[in-house]
């Protein structure tokens, strides 16, 4: 029996060079595609697991002005919006939405 094995001839030392700086060209764009590919799984860790704020109940007890009635209410970024009517004039007051601190007032009077 007789078997045949294809010969493969030694590369030259330009082709020896050629076939290192491929193959560490391609171990760079590798280790690249890895980092990237780590940190786009970190940032979606990040926020999938990320805790969005305290979720302990609060109560708060805003005592208004004598007579004063909430005409709206409303939600502007972070902050409440509660615009009142006390005796005929507007008040905005503003609160922080995740603490109900009072963060602003601002009285609308008339002029006689």
């Amino acid at each position: 029996m007789t078997t045949t094995e294809t010969v493969v001839p030694e590369p030259t030392p330009e082709q020896a060079a050629l076939f290192a700086r491929v193959r560490r060209m391609m171990l760079i764009a590798g280790l690249t595609t890895a980092l990237a590919v780590a940190a786009v799984l970190v940032a979606i860790g990040y926020r999938l697991f990320r805790p969005q704020g305290s979720t302990v109940t609060t109560e708060i007890i805003a005592s208004l002005p004598r007579g004063a009635r909430i005409v709206a209410t409303g939600v502007a970024g972070d902050r409440l919006v509660l615009t009142l009517d006390i005796a005929g004039a507007t008040e905005i007051r503003t609160f922080d939405a995740h603490t109900l601190k009072p963060t602003g007032t601002i009285r609308f009077v008339s002029q006689p």
